[in-house]
């Protein structure tokens, strides 16, 4: 199988371990793509499957690439934070020229002079900001793992997104072939029926039905290569395919796509996926650190009501007023503590806190709706993946009987029992069987993708372990 992808610069651990959980689905399988030449997006291959569809996607997805950004976004705010537990270093110089009038005798030892000069090492280390960098610190901790979960969440709408459309693709591929079996079909049939008018067996009309027949097929294949088109378009999307290349080997070509909708029975138990939803889903066990983060936000806010001490220190030097030369500059330094309370700052840290108060209290609300919307969309999901169940069945006899109708009829009409017409019903019901089915497989892919999702498992159903 073909690798292509996109190289990136996962440095930071917190990337890393962000993609850790996807890695144990997908490496065992082969599935994660090799680095390919920096960013130069590859050729169209000749064959795609589902597998090289996910380890291009996990790469160049636009939705994943942006939430490793985002992370990296907050290892920057974390490293801003962090900076306010360490001594901050300032240079400062200065020089002022006096005018004349502004010239003092200095205990009668003459005019001092009319420049001064200084420069000055400062250093300012915090010692107790109330406890506010400290929860500061935590509240970053806690936002960056909710970030990181937030890309796994990413990752795994994206395999769902992928999955998706590589089974419209597939799906939209097969139906072409059932359109052009069926076009098949109703050819031999009117070269049947022009064969029995010359031998005097049939009528005109029977030719001409006929000819409706296979001109009314036509229409139907040529809508379904559409579809086929746009399934293809919108799974480059979804990976994150972007070949701006206007040379005709890209242009048009179109690979072989590699995979059957086939059916495959599994069980799902209701309880169960309900227990799993709630314990896997990283959307939840994201905003939980975002409560405790907004709690540890709350703590910061009440940090405004204690006071705040400093060390300070500095080396200094500067001009003498005795002399202008450099090395007569008096030089030396200081070190000190400043303390600051703010006694009153007329409730605006009452207002902070409230607002640190409310949103904690929000950040519940949203928990605790967020659980309830995936108990529901588990329901939903389960009761969707029963109603394919049930089609897969009912379909997959159609195709039975149809299969068994158009061998009857074809068996009657040799035998002269039955008209043309009534061979071509039967021949129209078995395409229309087999596209039911088609679909069929198809909403049952979906609907065991949809439901894995909602449970937290990201892989698709076609992959197994």
């Amino acid at each position: 199988m073909m690798r292509f992808g996109r190289k990136n610069n996962f440095t930071s651990g917190i990337v890393k371990r962000g993609l850790a959980f996807m890695s144990s689905l997908f490496v065992s399988a082969g599935l994660l793509g090799q680095d390919g030449n920096g960013d130069v997006t590859p050729d169209v291959p000749d064959t795609f499957d589902l597998q090289t569809a996910i380890s291009y996607a996990l790469e160049n997805n636009f939705a994943i690439r942006q939430a490793i950004e985002q992370i990296e976004e907050q290892e920057g705010i974390i490293v801003e934070v962090k900076a306010q537990t360490r001594p901050s270093l300032t240079l400062d110089a200065g020089y002022q020229r006096l005018d004349e009038g502004l010239s003092e005798v200095v205990d009668g030892f003459g005019v001092a002079s009319d420049n001064t000069w200084g420069i000055s090492l400062n250093l300012r280390q915090a010692l107790y900001k109330g406890g506010g960098i400290k929860a500061a610190l935590k509240a970053q901790d806690l936002t960056r793992e909710s970030v990181r979960l937030f890309l796994e969440a990413t990752i795994m709408d994206a395999i769902l997104e992928v999955s998706t459309r590589f089974y419209s693709t597939l799906l939209a591929r097969d139906q072409i072939e059932v359109e052009e079996q069926n076009i098949e079909l109703l050819k031999e049939a009117l070269e049947d029926a022009r064969n029995r008018l010359e031998a005097g067996s049939v009528s005109d009309f029977e030719v001409l039905r006929a000819e409706v027949l296979l001109a009314n097929a036509k229409p139907a294949l040529i809508r379904r290569r559409s579809a086929f088109r746009v399934a293809i378009d919108q799974l480059r999307q979804s990976i994150g395919y972007d070949n701006y290349r206007r040379d005709s080997a890209n242009l048009e070509k179109i690979p072989e796509f590699l995979g059957e909708l086939e059916y495959r029975p599994i069980s799902f138990d209701l309880a169960r996926s309900l227990d799993l939803a709630l314990e896997n889903r990283s959307e939840l066990e994201r905003l939980r650190l975002i409560e405790e983060a907004r709690d540890a936000g709350l703590e910061i806010a009440r940090s405004d009501y204690r006071p705040s001490v400093d060390l300070i220190g500095s080396y200094a030097k500067r001009k003498s007023n005795f002399s202008d030369s450099f090395d007569d500059g008096p030089e030396g330094w200081t070190v000190g503590v400043v303390a600051s309370w703010d006694i009153f700052d007329g409730a605006a840290r009452k207002g902070r806190v409230r607002q640190a108060r409310s949103q904690l209290e929000q950040s519940r609300i949203e928990r605790e709706s967020l659980r309830l919307a995936i108990e529901v969309e588990v329901r939903q999901a389960m009761s969707e993946y029963q109603e394919a169940e049930e089609l897969v069945l009912a379909a997959g006899k159609a195709v039975e009987q149809a299969e068994e109708a158009l061998r009857l009829a074809d068996s009657r009409y040799e035998a002269g029992a039955i008209n043309q017409l009534d061979v071509l019903e039967a021949r129209v019901s078995l395409t229309e069987s087999r596209t039911n089915r088609l679909e069929a497989n198809y909403r049952h892919l979906i609907a065991v993708a949809n439901l894995r999702r909602a449970m937290g498992d990201g892989k698709p159903a076609s992959i197994e372990e």
